[in-house]
């Protein structure tokens, strides 16, 4: 994504009262907004504002690297979306839940700014992401639904699997990144780590009919197995959620590469529409 503000931008926001914010013209395709102070918290928005759906975009990169989601940000956005690609603070940057309270604060943002209530859109990390807004607290207040492809639904399941003896490389990365982002390593005896956690799995604040629908999805041999949407799905349903779905891919393709499938694009893009 893109980090400096455009001219104009920097105009209207130095020019502006509260008033004139509210009247401020539409943002063009690829325009970069501040929702925060810190560099990483920034909003690039592609599509025309007017009357178009919002759909929020969460990128993965195992909370700890940037990743490009531009292309499919354009992709949505010629499909009829108001698309926010949503940057958040890494795991170097500091330590879980500020990667969560990046997403609210963005999602504020696009309220405020005349978005409404999107949809979102998270691959792996940025899934973990998406399905947690959607559960944290009354999720359906500020989410329509969300899609998660390969989402890290339990950074403490990955932490397990990354630990045993057949684990794969990027199993392994990923458990790293999981303990940096907890900012410390798992121990059900040490009260303060453990319910960190613990908050870390969406599944822990599943709250039924108050949180955001969901589709989740995942290959048939991702290195994030499907348990982890499965699980989500469960404690959701449990909880009294009846708009969930849980499918599976044929392949190995993880996150964002799921959408290289025309056939998955499709179905997401329909899954979508359907919930703005």
């Amino acid at each position: 994504m893109r980090r400096t503000l455009p001219t104009f931008a920097l105009c209207v926001a130095l020019l502006s009262s509260s008033a004139a914010v509210e009247a401020a013209p539409r943002p063009l395709p690829g325009q970069t907004f501040s929702y925060g102070e810190h560099a990483r918290q920034n909003i690039t928005v592609y599509g025309d504002r007017s009357g178009h759906p919002a759909l929020m975009i969460l990128h993965g990169g195992s909370w700890v690297r940037d990743t490009d989601w531009s292309g499919r940000a354009r992709w949505f956005a010629d499909r009829g979306f108001t698309v926010y690609d949503t940057d958040y603070r890494l795991a170097s940057d500091a330590a879980w839940p500020a990667q969560r309270d990046d997403v609210l604060a963005a999602l504020r943002w696009i309220k405020r700014r005349g978005g409404g209530t999107p949809v979102v859109l998270g691959s792996s990390a940025g899934g973990h992401l998406a399905v947690s807004a959607g559960a944290y607290g009354a999720g359906r207040k500020r989410v329509r639904g969300v899609v998660a492809l390969s989402p890290v639904a339990s950074p403490y399941r990955a932490w397990q699997d990354g630990g045993m003896r057949a684990a794969s490389p990027p199993q392994r990365k990923l458990r790293l990144t999981a303990e940096l982002l907890a900012g410390c390593v798992p121990d059900r005896v040490s009260g303060r780590c453990w319910k960190k956690w613990v908050d870390l799995g969406a599944k822990s604040h599943a709250s039924g009919r108050d949180d955001a629908p969901l589709y989740l999805t995942h290959s048939a041999a991702d290195f994030v197995p499907v348990a982890h949407s499965t699980d989500l799905a469960h404690a959701q349903r449990t909880a009294g959620l009846r708009d969930v779905a849980v499918r599976i891919e044929p392949g190995t393709a993880h996150g964002g590469e799921l959408l290289r499938d025309p056939a998955v694009a499709q179905t997401v893009l329909r899954w979508l529409r359907q919930r703005v």
